[in-house]
């Protein structure tokens, strides 16, 4: 029985001693990017990828998600943000798979799926475009705090986009981790990704 005891008061200490260590060594990584961690918002969305199929967050469980609002026919801060997103990937080499990038737009009347599945996807071929009809956009939107307005352009068809320029990020349980402003490069998100993948 004393024998028994005995090797049960060791495996606790050394199971405590391992929790120690692993607490430890953990609170020495911080995120770079701010940390929204217990937001009580961004919380879920009901979409449709540009292949079609309907979207929530629970369909990427597993992975980190990365979300990103914009538009096709943006001229700077869309495309500089997605061939960011693609740099990071790169550079996270084969842990990529397990992150997810998702490009919302916040112009469904010009963003068709056939023109997402050509935008999207030439950055990297992982990247999901998701849409929807107006009122799906603004659910979103307003899930998110992101803001979009029209700006009028010289005729009907070339109005631009006002939008929000940051993404969120979500951990594999999908719970809400980040919020990653705009023209960082792609250093201090992937140090963070790495975190929320270990």
């Amino acid at each position: 029985m004393k024998r028994w005891y005995s090797f049960f008061a060791l495996a606790l200490a050394a199971l405590l001693m391992f929790s120690l260590v692993s607490c430890s060594s953990g609170s020495n990584e911080k995120f770079i990017n701010t940390d929204v961690t217990g937001l009580d918002y961004a919380k879920d969305f009901a979409l449709t990828d540009h292949n079609g199929k309907p979207r929530t967050l629970a369909d990427f469980k597993g992975k980190v998600v990365i979300m990103f609002f914009g538009y096709t026919q943006c001229p700077d801060v869309c495309p500089t943000t997605m061939a960011e997103m693609a740099n990071v990937m790169q550079a996270l080499g084969p842990q990529a798979d397990r992150v997810q990038v998702l490009f919302v737009t916040v112009d469904p009347a010009r963003d068709t799926p056939q023109i997402l599945s050509q935008y999207v996807p030439a950055f990297d071929k992982r990247f999901l475009g998701l849409y929807g009809d107006d009122a799906a956009i603004a659910k979103v939107a307003k899930e998110f705090k992101v803001f979009y307005q029209k700006v009028p352009g010289k005729t009907p068809g070339t109005y631009t986009m006002d939008h929000t320029a940051g993404s969120y990020v979500f951990d594999p349980q999908g719970h809400i981790r980040l919020f990653v402003k705009h023209g960082q490069g792609p250093e201090p998100l992937v140090h963070d990704l790495k975190i929320l993948l270990s």
